[in-house]
């Protein structure tokens, strides 16, 4: 995060210093700020990475920010070193002006092939959770994150585009502001993530580090131990535990976790979270049928259920039973 901030405030400096003209009008601070142009998208992958997969940072990694070091070593050659004269002159035939629009061309590949690379990381570990745990996660912060960096980099795209077809100067104008704003998000989230750390904690404790052996069942053991599944789900409930995790449900069948989830991709047919909220379903459609639901909400219900997140129980009952609760209870309890 603090090599983050550092990207942007280069990124920052030159237009800052260029447009009070401390210095004069020189172009070459501007150039300067070209400098991290090609850092930002590979950082926002390395931080996206290192929070969701615990890939921290290593001197491996920074094979990433390889294109970001060879376009500023070609802006320092072409842009910065050369004299007033050299500039004047690339600038009268036309070839600076294509020069700039093919290196703002490269900025915008690199930084969104590395948002979606980022994009994917998130979406693969939403999946991925899905399959060890049954509620929610709390990773809207990250996810807003991503949103508001993916309608910054649109919105450069866009305007890119807008000054090949020869509105240029609409780009010129709003590509600083920009800037600022990708530069407050990241400040925003950096004095957020400080006060409140837990928001970037998004993987629970007890799967961190744990690493199983692989499945070896039959078939014939999966008929087996789908059944023993049931009557434990049944007789036991461990539904009712709204932070089950996939570990637990394991050791409870005696089994490890491939195997379980062999079981259930194979066998049932289901995800852990989308298993698990089954049975959740079912038990609030036979609480809600009880003297008992008349002294809870819905939501009250489905708490009693084993359900965490008001959000995941009304997903989770409108793709099981193809709508609403109140729909489903209107219709059928009249």
């Amino acid at each position: 995060m603090a090599f983050l901030i550092a990207i942007l405030f280069i990124g920052l400096l030159g237009k800052v210093v260029h447009n009070t003209e401390v210095f004069g009008k020189n172009f070459r601070l501007i150039a300067l700020s070209e400098f991290s142009a090609l850092l930002f998208g590979p950082t926002i992958y390395l931080f996206t990475s290192s929070v969701l997969e615990k890939k921290y940072y290593t001197f491996k990694r920074l094979v990433h920010y390889i294109p970001g070091f060879m376009y500023s070593v070609f802006i320092l050659i072409y842009f910065i070193i050369p004299s007033d004269a050299i500039i004047i002159e690339r600038s009268k035939t036309g070839e600076l002006m294509r020069v700039i629009y093919m290196c703002h061309a490269v900025g915008l590949i690199v930084n969104l092939t590395y948002w979606f690379l980022s994009w994917s990381i998130f979406k693969n570990f939403s999946k991925k959770m899905k399959n060890e745990i049954s509620y929610e996660i709390q990773n809207q912060f990250l996810f807003r994150f991503l949103i508001i960096i993916g309608c910054c980099l649109f919105i450069w795209s866009v305007l890119y585009i807008t000054s090949l077809l020869g509105i240029d100067m609409i780009e010129r104008k709003a590509r600083p502001y920009i800037w600022i704003v990708l530069t407050l998000i990241i400040l925003f989230i950096t004095y957020y993530s400080m006060i409140s750390p837990q928001v970037l904690q998004i993987i629970p404790e007890e799967l961190e580090n744990k690493k199983y052996n692989k499945s070896k069942l039959s078939y014939q053991d999966l008929n087996t131990l789908k059944h023993e599944l049931e009557l434990i789900m049944i007789e036991k409930k461990p539904y009712l535990n709204s932070k089950l995790l996939k570990s637990e449900l394991a050791q409870l069948l005696g089994v490890n976790n491939p195997e379980l989830a062999r079981l259930l991709n194979e066998n049932i047919g289901m995800n852990f979270f989308e298993y698990v909220n089954y049975y959740r379903i079912k038990e609030f459609v036979t609480l809600a049928q009880t003297e008992k639901a008349k002294q809870f909400t819905f939501f009250g219900l489905a708490q009693e259920s084993g359900f965490h997140s008001k959000t995941t129980f009304n997903k989770s009952f409108k793709k099981l039973m193809g709508s609403s609760p109140s729909e489903y209870f209107n219709k059928n309890l009249q």
